[in-house]
């Protein structure tokens, strides 16, 4: 049989990779610099390849590392969801999920959704991350993340199921010849500038779209960071974007500076909801998350 790694010896990998520092990573795993050494030393010969680099000052990760990293994540995640799975009966949801959401809809969901979920399994820890939706996508794939939450997914490999649909408004500055109405049609956005949030945004395609089917232009000098960042910029008239209905709810008042509008003629929406890899042995406990989530969407008008 072909050399084959030890899960202790992948958990030290993940850690090097991570850290890239052979103090930090053997303090993570519990076990001692020399330790952690001659581990990743032994795989590295055993199969024949260099991992690392090590130079007096920097660890770096060579091409051929970052391929192994990767697999071990997935295969320590796959063990993971195998013996979570086994232990649902006993633990809430298997303890702990990793779960990662993009910054335009997490922010303004969870807040509604944790108090439920926490008195139906007290037990229960959701560790939480906020990143770009593609970055959430590679992480769940690569197995850093447990499931993600937000916009429906592009990649092959996820399971995704949705909770609800978002409307999208568009903002104009209160001094536009559009501010005084509440509906535009979208004919009427031809050559308006529009602003979009950075690639790996799933909001940057809703403006594209929306660019396309109205003949606006999408403005490619300046990518927002934030929904608050495009939201100040339309304040001082640099343009016109798209913002999400729960982000809309939570941040805009009647006095802002920036006017949302509904767009008559372009019915496009933002399908949310959870997502995992295929085949997880977690399956269940995500599906549970969704079933909680249901309620919650359908209360606040987007199921």
């Amino acid at each position: 049989m072909a050399y084959r790694p030890t899960l202790r010896q992948l958990e030290y990998i993940v850690a090097l990779d991570d850290l890239r520092h052979f103090g930090r990573a053997a303090k993570r795993c519990h076990v001692s610099q020399p330790t952690l050494s001659v581990q990743i030393g032994l795989v590295e010969r055993s199969l024949g390849v260099t991992l690392f680099e090590r130079t007096p000052t920097s660890v770096v990760t060579t091409p051929v590392g970052s391929h192994v990293a990767r697999g071990a994540r997935l295969a320590l995640a796959t063990v993971d969801d195998m013996v979570e799975g086994t232990l649902s009966d006993t633990k809430a949801l298997g303890g702990i999920i990793r779960l990662a959401t993009a910054p335009t809809f997490g922010p303004y969901f969870l807040p509604r959704f944790l108090p439920g979920i926490h008195r139906t399994f007290p037990t229960l820890k959701i560790y939480i991350r906020e990143d770009r939706p593609s970055a959430i996508e590679a992480g769940v794939l690569d197995g850093a993340f447990d499931s993600g939450l937000g916009p429906a997914p592009e990649r092959q490999g996820l399971k995704f199921r949705a909770i609800g649909n978002e409307r999208l408004f568009l903002g104009v500055p209160a001094d536009h010849h559009f501010a005084s109405r509440d509906t535009v049609r979208v004919g009427e956005l031809k050559g308006e500038k529009l602003l979009a949030l950075g690639s790996g945004h799933r909001l940057l395609e809703n403006v594209r779209h929306l660019a396309a089917a109205s003949g606006a232009a999408v403005n490619d000098d300046y990518e927002g960071t934030s929904l608050d960042s495009i939201r100040q910029m339309v304040s001082i008239g640099m343009g016109c974007s798209l913002f999400p209905e729960l982000y809309a709810h939570a941040e805009f008042r009647k006095d802002d500076d920036v006017k949302l509008l509904s767009i008559t003629g372009w019915e496009e929406r933002r399908e949310v909801g959870f997502y995992w890899r295929e085949g997880s042995g977690r399956q269940k406990h995500y599906e549970m998350l969704v079933a909680e989530a249901e309620p919650i969407a359908r209360a606040i008008g987007i199921l």
